[in-house]
């Protein structure tokens, strides 16, 4: 089928040689909601395209007009929406306004694309002042995959801005708890107390199902001297995860730092200077053995990390014995749901986990990422959510594969 065709179903299929490069910027659009909590599906990315195919795509307002019809599934997804589309694409005053249609006497005109030569718009029609929506979200893109450590201030600030729509969000697991439900196993005590309501006469059988909960997410921040290019992205990324609840982040460098409390202000400049006054080792040694068994003795063996997902996001440099960081791995992955490992140098060309820390830690991880650009950050959290399985290394995986599912604790 050639490239521009369509599949057998009747979606528009995306061309496999190279996206074009409205198509990678809508695209990468589309990733940016999914990291930022929409579920924004296959389909629902499909329907956006076609909708901005039909519109305009270098428009501002039709493509938000385009996206909000097809890639939000509820109330809930619209304040995201805004966030994202305003970091995306760039901030204005507000929301684009809704693309008008006029709407004379029948027949009702088509919506038909503006001219490729370049055509104006229709007569009465004004033209919205923003620059194309191509070259807004280009840079954007560009900037999704480009190493945190080698952006100036501008395209930090456009990160920040990106990284506060984030959202991150355990697998979830099936609680113990019921709730009613119009499918599921009969409940006994709501269908008894309705009989006697109907005071023995036939009533409807009561149903209830269990509740789907997200894992609690534990998340350990590098912050000793290796990491300083990556510590404030990081934090940043940490922040907008803790503001989804059951999320507890640390930080680690020659101390363990809970900043969970600093972490909750919804301003993110306000959480991290919060942050940068109650840790005391910022770009100091990194003692990741010892720092991990003194949170597996204070709060992980007690609770925190069983049945959780624990990330730890550093470049694996350890300047104790290896042997301790190995062993209490062992712990944490015994105890946690699933242990992930993301490190920025990962990324480099050559990478080998050769050194001492992290050739020790490695055996007990379960997904081993990278964690140097925006978009390792967005398949960091859709490895923390369950949506990708891609990463799996280390003999803890190997055991989970042979062993079959975990315990749901």
């Amino acid at each position: 089928m050639a490239g521009g065709g369509r599949a057998e179903s009747g979606r528009a299929r995306v061309p496999a040689a190279g996206l074009a490069g409205a198509d990678a910027v809508l695209l990468g659009f589309v990733r940016a909601l999914r990291a930022a909590g929409v579920d924004a599906s296959t389909e629902r990315m499909y329907a956006f395209l076609r909708a901005v195919a039909v519109l305009r795509p270098g428009v501002r307002a039709d493509v938000y007009a385009a996206g909000r019809a097809t890639l939000c599934g509820g109330p809930d997804d619209l304040e995201r929406y805004e966030r994202v589309f305003a970091a995306y694409f760039g901030a204005t005053a507000g929301p684009p306004p809704l693309p008008t249609v006029r709407t004379p006497p029948p027949p009702r005109p088509r919506l038909r694309a503006r001219d490729a030569a370049g055509g104006g718009p229709a007569p009465g029609e004004r033209e919205p002042p923003a620059p194309p929506t191509a070259a807004l979200a280009s840079s954007t893109e560009v900037l999704r995959h480009r190493d945190v450590a080698a952006l100036d201030a501008v395209e930090r600030a456009q990160l920040h801005r990106l990284l506060a729509a984030f959202a991150l969000r355990g697998e979830a697991r099936r609680s113990a708890r019921r709730r009613p439900a119009r499918r599921g196993a009969v409940d006994p005590r709501r269908t008894v107390r309705e009989l006697l309501r109907r005071g023995g006469e036939p009533a409807r059988l009561r149903r209830h199902a269990r509740v789907d909960r997200p894992r609690r997410v534990v998340l350990l921040v590098d912050v000793s001297g290796s990491m300083a290019p990556y510590a404030d992205a990081l934090l940043r990324f940490a922040h907008a995860a803790a503001r989804g609840g059951r999320t507890e982040v640390f930080t680690i460098g020659t101390r363990l730092t809970r900043v969970t409390r600093e972490l909750s202000a919804r301003d993110p400049d306000l959480a991290m200077a919060a942050v940068a006054a109650a840790v005391p080792d910022w770009r100091g040694g990194t003692r990741l053995g010892e720092l991990l068994r003194e949170f597996l003795n204070r709060w992980g063996q007690r609770g925190m990390a069983r049945g959780a997902i624990v990330v730890l996001l550093s470049d694996g440099w350890e300047r104790d014995d290896p042997a301790l960081l190995g062993a209490q791995m062992c712990r944490l992955h015994a105890l946690a749901h699933r242990v992930v490992w993301a490190n920025p140098r990962k990324a480099r060309p050559g990478y080998a986990p050769t050194a001492a820390g992290m050739a020790a830690a490695l055996p007990s991880v379960d997904a081993f990422v990278e964690g140097h650009s925006l978009a390792a950050l967005e398949r960091l959290a859709a490895v923390v959510r369950g949506a990708d399985t891609g990463a799996a290394v280390g003999a803890g995986a190997e055991r989970r594969s042979t062993a079959g599912p975990r315990s749901t604790r």
